[in-house]
């Protein structure tokens, strides 16, 4: 039976003087590009704690609030990873945690840099179509208080 990942995306925001910035961080391990925060959840983790622990870990940033939105998804690998033995893919679950703007730490490892980005940049920033999405989903309830 094909294995999947089970992890989450924890999108950061920041509510600024100039409306809504996101922070993106540029991928380096197993591929090349834009994402933001996201991670697997460990075990006895729930997926609230696995959001605020990604934020925290790949941003050096403390989320304010957490919120969960009913978007979740799956995707496959495109190849293998020898860290992610047995795993054919990734499922996960959106969150968007609110930071406050300050500098930020990203995880060497993993990420090459970051950037602040308002919407527009981000959307365009973005490698794959359910990060595109989740972001959306996102800048809809921060702009108009969508219920999800």
């Amino acid at each position: 039976m094909p294995k999947y990942r089970q992890a989450v995306f924890a999108l950061p925001y920041a509510k600024t003087k100039n409306g809504i910035e996101y922070i993106l961080l540029k991928r380096k391990l197993h591929w090349v590009g834009w994402e933001f925060t996201k991670g697997g959840i460990e075990k006895g983790e729930k997926k609230e704690e696995t959001a605020r622990r990604e934020l925290r870990e790949e941003t050096g940033r403390r989320a304010l609030k957490i919120k969960r939105f009913n978007f979740s998804g799956k995707y496959k690998y495109n190849k293998k990873f020898p860290t992610r033995h047995g795993m054919i893919g990734q499922t996960f679950t959106l969150f968007a945690g609110e930071v406050k703007k300050g500098p930020v730490k990203i995880s060497r490892k993993e990420h090459s840099r970051h950037k602040w980005v308002d919407f527009s940049q981000a959307i365009k920033m973005l490698k794959f179509a359910d990060q595109r999405k989740s972001l959306r989903i996102v800048n809809s309830w921060l702009m108009h208080g969508r219920k999800n």
